[in-house]
């Protein structure tokens, strides 16, 4: 990877570019390009300024596509098998859709009464830009609304009753407020050529496959033929693992000959354990939760591949069997909470249901919350990675945003892409993100203060959240733009409302939600800029659809969860509902497990001196202090180019999925990333140019597709598979959650004497 992101200093970059006659035409060439080489190898750089964008066929499509996602993931995601709808499978359907309404729409134009505006009901052949701006509409759709899980656990969980409005604002708020600011950083993360995107570079592949007229090479396919065969061929699988051979996205040999010995079982379960040697023949286990490896630089993946070695193989091995914090007492991986006794912990003995408040009794009368060692261990590194971003990005990218500040006054930093942007298009007006900001901040005051305080938040909470996320939006912005991978501030949040507000589980999730989503929307907007960015497309057509866009799918979601909660008796009570009926709500349970944890117990009796944990605070300590040898070591031996690709926040948080992540996911995301990412780029690059992405959004496309006939054609018609030894979701190690020490009793383990 010499010639990725890191490979071309700013500053030489910079000075290139204003002294292009001392180059040689190829050098020039390509570094006026972009100093990235992922980009130049795949990201185009022509335009064409005369195609029509917001278009009659935009909006229709678009708005359609947001309703549908939008609706469609909330629907399924109360249900036992959660179904998420990605933006990839609007990208593709609407493609022949798109070009049906340019072959048969009359090319009349319509005005619209009492104005002077009119617009064409086919302007032409269905173009590339619209496609884009079709399938930022339906990312909107395809995005969740963190706050929804808010109104589900009032009204489900609770007992209790928001008012619609304020729910509806809740949801609006929560969405919209990080765009306000989002507009400040466009200069560092979508204007400057070294935040490039990762992700976004599978999206313009897949769009210039779709678009492009390519001739087919003697003895090989274009890139749409390669698309197709790579669509079909993960479509035509994906029935096994997801419907014929459940058990093949996790097998652990290791448990199939020690099937009677706890220990390995935890060393061996790709699920519940360890992992070693674990791996699966599954698309979807190699790209849920780290994302597509083949998106993500190689390396980043070596840094987040060590940090789980490290991790799994040295540091949790030692802290669990010499027993730290009664580790053995407990599963080596669990996301759940325990009591003293090795058991679930009880949380109705600590929570008042009719003031929802901590019971100071009934805690002192029960048991001190208990984690998995896994579990302490990735809390430890979640807060050391948000600590070393803020370190990480000063020492390594600080000179670097502050020259780049002063040159963007003279429009000096700039690559191809960004001057044709500035020569063919007017930017969005900063005044039209402070005004936007304005306006939801005063929206978000009311949501809280106004309704008889339903969210126990006070205005303060939400200036501390929004300042929360403003501050750590660069720093993560910055991570996310040069690796692909985006750290959250969920626990950093909890943590601090739960020290500061304890005893009030709304204010906690409301103020998660407001610090957690503002600061995500605030990325995701400032990705989908990039992705405009390499495609052209005009800024305010960008704002537009996003603005439009995020309050559609905000609306839908919270119009589809309150009409479930009040039609579906017993929704999210298992225990309740009529035997087979879906309505289990399984993601909104752990959600209101989260409210209860952080929210009544508090993190004071968690990770504060009334806790097991108060140990796991220096982490912040190590996180901020990390990054500042390796950057040492690159100012010291500047030849070592080597040295800048450690990523200190990647290679602390690597690991930091697990518990939701399982072990067998990182063998496969790792393998798969390292083949492609390393082995294949520095060997046949050429066909890395052409393929990779394409082959990533043909895996992405076809797994979906198949997932969505399977739901609707078998799962929701309670159809099962055949029932034998492989149609269980589970690695076949029963043993792998069982605690270790002598006299703890646990359903399903065998008692140890």
């Amino acid at each position: 990877m010499e010639n990725s992101d890191n490979s071309i200093d700013p500053e030489s970059y910079h000075s290139k570019k204003l002294d292009s006659s001392n180059e040689t035409a190829e050098g020039y060439d390509e570094v006026n390009d972009s100093p990235v080489e992922e980009v130049r190898l795949t990201v185009p750089i022509t335009d064409d300024p005369t195609l029509p964008c917001l278009t009659f066929r935009t909006w229709v499509l678009g708005i359609l596509c947001c309703i549908t996602l939008a609706f469609l993931n909330q629907f399924f995601g109360y249900r036992q098998s959660p179904l998420s709808l990605t933006s990839v499978s609007a990208q593709i359907v609407v493609l022949p859709i798109g070009k049906l309404m340019a072959a048969s729409l009359p090319k009349k134009t319509l005005k619209i009464p009492a104005t002077s505006w009119s617009f064409s009901l086919n302007p032409g052949p269905f173009n590339l830009k619209e496609h884009v701006l079709i399938t930022i509409f339906a990312n909107s759709g395809s995005n969740s609304v963190y706050a929804v899980n808010i109104v589900t656990i009032v009204k489900a969980f609770y007992g209790g009753q928001l008012h619609p409005l304020a729910a509806l604002l809740l949801a609006q708020s929560t969405q919209m407020l990080g765009y306000g600011w989002a507009g400040i950083f466009r200069k560092f993360l979508v204007d400057s050529p070294y935040m490039w995107w990762p992700s976004n570079l599978v999206q313009v592949s897949l769009f210039r496959a779709l678009h492009e007229v390519e001739i087919r090479p003697r003895g090989g396919v274009t890139r749409l033929q390669f698309f197709l065969i790579v669509l079909i061929s993960s479509f035509a699988y994906y029935i096994v693992p997801n419907y014929l051979f459940p058990s093949i996205t996790a097998l652990s040999f290791m448990c199939w000959i020690w099937k009677d010995s706890i220990t390995a079982q935890q060393i061996g379960s790709g699920l519940n354990g360890l992992g070693l040697g674990s791996f699966a023949l599954d698309w979807s286990t190699a790209a849920s939760f780290l994302g597509s490896p083949l998106a993500t630089p190689g390396f980043a993946i070596i840094n987040i591949m060590a940090s789980f070695f490290i991790v799994a193989y040295i540091v949790i091995p030692i802290a669990y069997w010499t027993n730290a914090y009664e580790a053995r007492r407990f599963p080596l991986v669990s996301a759940d909470v325990f009591d003293a006794n090795g058991g679930l912990y009880n949380v109705s003995r600590v929570l008042n249901y009719t003031t929802f408040e901590f019971n100071q009794q009934g805690y002192d009368d029960y048991s001190k919350i208990n984690l998995s060692i896994f579990f302490v261990l990735c809390y430890g590194l979640n807060f050391a990675t948000l600590a070393a971003i803020l370190s990480h990005v000063a020492l390594f990218y600080g000179r670097e945003i502050w020259q780049q500040a002063k040159a963007s006054l003279k429009h000096q930093f700039e690559d191809v892409h960004t001057r044709l942007m500035k020569k063919n298009y007017d930017p969005v007006p900063q005044w039209w993100f402070y005004t936007l900001l304005i306006l939801v901040i005063g929206l978000a005051i009311v949501t809280c203060e106004g309704f008889g305080k339903q969210l126990q938040l006070p205005y303060w909470g939400i200036l501390l959240a929004m300042s929360l996320a403003l501050l750590f939006t660069l720093p993560v912005g910055v991570i996310t733009a040069t690796t692909n991978l985006q750290p959250g501030l969920n626990v950093i949040t909890e943590l601090i409302i739960g020290f500061i507000y304890p005893g009030k589980p709304l204010a906690n999730v409301a103020f998660k939600t407001y610090g957690y989503t503002s600061m995500a929307q605030a990325i995701m907007f400032l990705s989908d800029f990039k992705l405009g960015h390499y495609m052209k497309i005009p800024p305010k057509s960008m704002f537009l659809v996003q603005m439009v866009g995020t309050v559609i799918a905000s609306s839908v979601y919270f119009g589809t969860a309150w009409w479930l909660l009040y039609s579906i008796e017993n929704i999210c009570h298992p225990s309740l509902l009529p035997e087979g009926s879906p309505w289990t709500c399984p993601q909104d349970r752990v959600f209101y497990s989260a409210s209860i944890i952080w929210g009544v117990v508090g993190p004071l009796r968690i990770f504060g001196r009334l806790g097991h944990y108060a140990k796991i605070n220096y982490f912040f300590l190590i996180g901020i202090l990390a990054p500042v040898p390796v950057w040492l070591l690159s100012r010291h031996f500047p030849e070592k180019k080597w040295i800048k690709f450690i990523n200190m926040p990647i290679l602390i948080g690597g690991a930091g999925a697990i518990p939701a992540a399982k072990a067998v996911n990182y063998w496969c995301w790792g393998s798969v990333g390292i083949f492609f990412n390393l082995f294949v780029y520095r060997r046949f690059k050429g066909w890395w140019a052409r393929h990779n992405y394409v082959l990533s959004a043909g895996l992405d496309a076809g797994v979906a597709f198949m997932a969505i006939l399977t739901y609707f054609t078998l799962e929701v018609k309670d159809i099962d598979g055949i029932k034998w030894w492989g149609s269980g979701i589970d690695d076949h190690c029963p043993l792998a959650h069982c605690p270790t020490v002598p006299g703890i009793k646990v359903e399903g383990c065998p008692v140890l004497h």
